[in-house]
């Protein structure tokens, strides 16, 4: 389940969520110009394209992402919210050489470029994808959702949550960079960089069990061959028991740098 529920975890992120995307969306937005292009690398279900592009009508988007299933389901979505006229998708694998895009106002990256293995050589694609005054936008999450509040249930997330964070590193994924340095590195000038520590506690989203099901079945399969069998067996229970279940809090951490290519 956890491996193939990536696209509506990402859709239940942003449902659950609502208000930390609306601050940030307003954010961002508030420093385009009027008819803005923006290209969103690693698009995935489009979470972040479709936000943009309901909050700037005038806006254009292009969303890049490597999933072509994911790209479909960018699409469907978009028609569906009458969006489709403005967001255009192109498959592409950000560390190969890209595809040929248009000039951006901005350029999106939320929980994207961690994946990339070669940030560098993607920061300087993306410095040279920038309109001169444009604005690069790079989105973090610092660690999955945690739901627990009890003392046994906490110590598990904690255990999972330095587990995860191994294993990260083991795969070469780049969690917990400094990308304001980064950014700077490939020219950028860093303008602002803000951390949301989000908590929600009751009376919670409707479709906030489900987001804490998928969450912890996500933890579950990544850690299959590090957890003992007694912490796979209560995170298997505690995603089957969460959606029906009112009194736990939901926790995330994001990290933004919003950064300019100077004129």
């Amino acid at each position: 389940m956890a491996h193939t529920h990536l696209g509506e975890m990402l859709e239940l992120d942003a449902a659950v969520l609502h208000e930390y995307w609306a601050e940030l969306i307003g954010w961002v937005g508030a420093q385009l110009p009027d008819r803005p292009h923006i290209v969103d690398l690693g698009a995935g279900t489009g979470v972040g394209s479709r936000s943009l592009a309901r909050h700037l009508p005038a806006a254009r988007i292009t969303a890049v992402d490597v999933d072509e299933e994911m790209l479909a389901h960018l699409r469907h979505k978009a028609d569906e919210e009458g969006l489709g006229d403005r967001i255009r998708t192109v498959g592409a694998d950000l560390d190969q050489p890209w595809p040929q895009l248009e000039p951006a106002d901005l350029i999106w990256a939320s929980a994207s470029l961690h994946h990339i293995s070669d940030p560098d050589t993607a920061l300087a694609r993306a410095y040279e994808l920038t309109r001169p005054g444009g604005l690069f936008a790079v989105v973090e999450l610092d660690s999955f959702p945690r739901f627990l509040d009890d003392p046994a249930g906490a110590a598990l997330e904690e255990r999972c949550q330095a587990l995860l964070a191994a294993k990260r590193l083991e795969h070469g994924l780049h969690m917990g960079e400094a990308w304001g340095e980064r950014l700077a590195g490939a020219g950028y000038t860093v303008e602002a960089e803000r951390h949301f520590d989000l908590v929600l506690r009751p009376p919670l989203p409707a479709a906030t069990g489900r987001y804490a099901e998928i969450s912890l079945g996500r933890i579950r399969h990544g850690l299959e061959d590090r957890l003992p069998a007694e912490d796979l067996a209560a995170l298997e229970q505690l995603a089957a028991d969460l959606p029906h279940r009112t009194d736990f809090t939901v926790r995330a951490e994001r990290t933004i740098w919003l950064a300019r290519r100077p004129t």
